[in-house]
């Protein structure tokens, strides 16, 4: 299997790329639609994801590169490669993350509704993503014998055969990963029309529930981003867990009432 769609006048049109900016559209769209809901106007919404895009694209990089400098220091063109793969994804959750709660407070917006707005584009966005890893032959998990994956019966049969990399079969992890991040985007979806969800409660479930999947994820992955002895990704999830368990408990504080997803803030209105 080939990492490479087709190649024109020297340049290489890679699955990665190309499963990444499907997967931007998709959130774009998404996000675009859930935001007339709210009156907002499309240039806000644009510029913000724009900006957050480009910014949570050097993040994941950056993350990337941080905790396999190793390589790196030696590879320093590399750095800029990222058609290759290396975009971790919790570096561009943290980076998108500033660039959101810097945008709406210049503008005076609601930070907790934009990120409830963007909560499921972003899963679904990582969903169609992961797919990039599987073209690239990364982010698999543990060797398996071929018939461990057959008797699964939840994986197709073309995911199984080029599952065999060095020599030996290995667990799809992103193929699990993405099957999760679809029912978390379905989940969302289903919550987000509750008459009493609060602002901030969407993008707490994702935290939540996003954090549990790739703590599980991360404990059979072979290619883990290492800090010390402990996988980097496994004590992001865990504070992306608790940081989610406080949001809701916070806002399940206020009356019932108040601070309404589904009502329309004037403040949001430019």
């Amino acid at each position: 299997m080939s990492p490479v769609i087709f190649e024109i006048f020297g340049f290489e049109i890679r699955w990665y790329s190309v499963l990444i900016l499907t997967g931007i559209i998709v959130a774009y769209s998404l996000a675009y639609m859930e935001s007339k809901k709210f009156q907002i106007k499309k240039e806000f919404l644009f510029n913000l994801l724009f900006w957050t895009l480009i910014i949570g694209i050097i993040g994941a990089r950056l993350y990337y590169v941080v905790f396999n400098f190793d390589y790196y220091k030696d590879n320093l063109i590399e750095i800029v490669q990222v058609w290759n793969g290396g975009l971790a994804i919790h570096g561009g959750i943290l980076f998108g993350l500033i660039t959101i709660i810097f945008y709406t407070r210049k503008y005076k917006a609601n930070t907790w509704k934009i990120l409830d707005i963007l909560a499921p584009s972003v899963v679904i966005a990582q969903a169609i993503g992961r797919w990039g890893n599987f073209f690239n032959s990364e982010a698999y998990g543990s060797v398996v014998e071929y018939k461990t994956l057959v008797n699964m019966k939840i994986i197709p049969q073309f995911v199984i055969d080029n599952m065999y990399i060095n020599g030996a079969y290995h667990l799809p992890m992103f193929y699990f990963e993405s099957i999760s991040c679809l029912i978390v985007f379905i989940i969302l979806l289903i919550n987000r029309r509750r008459k009493y969800v609060k602002n901030g409660e969407i993008l707490s479930l994702y935290l939540i529930l996003y954090g549990i999947i790739r703590f599980v994820i991360e404990t059979f992955r072979t290619d883990s981003l290492m800090f010390m002895d402990l996988k980097v990704a496994q004590i992001v999830s865990v504070i992306m867990i608790l940081t989610g368990i406080i949001i809701i408990i916070k806002k399940h504080r206020k009356p019932k009432l108040d601070d309404l997803y589904n009502k329309i803030d004037e403040s949001m209105i430019f």
